[in-house]
């Protein structure tokens, strides 16, 4: 599971981008300027005007403009930029069900002072996966990514996504494990009467430093504050030094005198 998220992961880096603007079909749009158009339905009635109303309420209080477009079959393309106005405060969301990826981002440059592009590359992988859109549905996806926006725009910008699913977790936690077995393996006695081999665990540091404090604790304090994570991939990487420092006790024979 891990293996293919980090697959999507890669695929949509090279995907999330905005949709091609080479079409341009403006008789697919509504004659009333919404910020919701939802030609792939998407989104129930209800939910669909409750979205538009967050977005002009949230347009009035920030200054910030979030659009959506849904499509399947055929796109308005470029008529999309005219019929919104897209400035450089302008967001638009494309949901397209036909990619390997739900969600696509057309962002404006000033938004891009808060929201790095690695936050939508991450932001388009997290929610738009197929397991995620099949798990909790397009509109769920929607919902979920823009709800991700506006909160990170509310409180200045965010470096990545916030939160930390479950899938990612279980990553941080193996590669801290693995940082432990690491470090455990370099500081192995190699003399009499040494207790730990602290040289040979700080050459080894670069390596053992990237999969724990990198890869392990990194990702976790970035994304939540919740200290239960973070507190079990510490107890991963101990683990992983006292397993390793030691297996040659536990590998040796045992032997009885007679």
């Amino acid at each position: 599971m891990i293996l293919v998220t980090c697959c999507i992961s890669l695929t949509s880096w090279m995907i999330a981008v905005p949709p091609a603007w080479a079409v341009n079909n403006p008789e697919l749009l509504p004659e009333k300027v919404t910020p919701v158009v939802d030609l792939a339905n998407f989104l129930p009635d209800v939910q669909e005007d409750s979205l538009i109303k967050d977005i002009k309420d949230f347009e009035e209080e920030t200054g910030w403009r979030l659009r959506v477009l849904t499509q399947y079959d055929r796109s308005p393309g470029r008529a999309v930029i005219n019929f919104w106005g897209l400035d450089d405060k302008s967001i638009l969301l494309v949901a397209d069900s036909r990619g390997g990826n739900l969600l696509s981002f057309s962002i404006g440059d000033d938004v891009y002072n808060l929201l790095p592009r690695t936050f939508w590359i991450e932001l388009q992988s997290r929610f738009g996966n197929m397991y995620y859109v099949r798990d909790n549905g397009d509109n769920k996806a929607i919902m979920d990514s823009l709800n991700t926006i506006k909160g990170c725009l509310v409180k200045g910008g965010c470096a990545v996504v916030p939160g930390l699913p479950k899938e990612q977790w279980i990553f941080t936690l193996i590669t801290s494990i693995v940082g432990g077995l690491v470090c455990g393996f370099a500081g192995i006695p190699r003399k009499k009467g040494q207790v730990f081999a602290w040289q040979w665990a700080l050459i080894m540091s670069p390596l053992w430093g990237i999969l724990f404090i990198s890869f392990g604790i990194g990702p976790v304090v970035t994304r939540t504050s919740d200290w239960l994570p973070l507190f079990r991939n510490i107890m991963g990487f101990a683990l992983g030094v006292l397993v390793a420092y030691l297996s040659p006790l536990l590998n040796q024979p045992n032997t009885s005198n007679t």
